[in-house]
């Protein structure tokens, strides 16, 4: 017998680390009924975030596994934040032993 896989959009949220709480503040606006918070270093076209003093020049990374329609909103509710501060989002579908 085949396991069965659930089925959902992993979304990736990549920005400055001072977005952290109000990125979960709009996860749980949303319903989102997890998340996982990654420090992040890297470079782009914001420059170089290297994390050399806490809190200062450093990125976090929020990934989530929501539904499709949960996550149309949520990348909604992202777009004021990069108004204001580097943040990029994608999402990609996904299956696997999640609920």
């Amino acid at each position: 017998m085949p396991i069965a896989f659930n089925q959902g959009m992993l979304v990736t949220i990549i920005g400055e680390a001072v977005l952290q709480e109000r990125l979960i503040h709009l996860l749980t606006q949303l319903g989102v009924s997890g998340y996982t918070v990654i420090p992040a270093k890297g470079g782009g076209s914001h420059g170089r975030r290297m994390g050399d003093i806490a809190g200062y020049n450093t990125n976090v990374q929020v990934k989530t596994i929501v539904s499709q329609k949960l996550s149309d909103q949520l990348l909604e509710g992202l777009k004021p934040f990069q108004e204001t501060h580097a943040l990029i989002a994608f999402r990609q579908a996904v299956e696997g032993l999640f609920d």
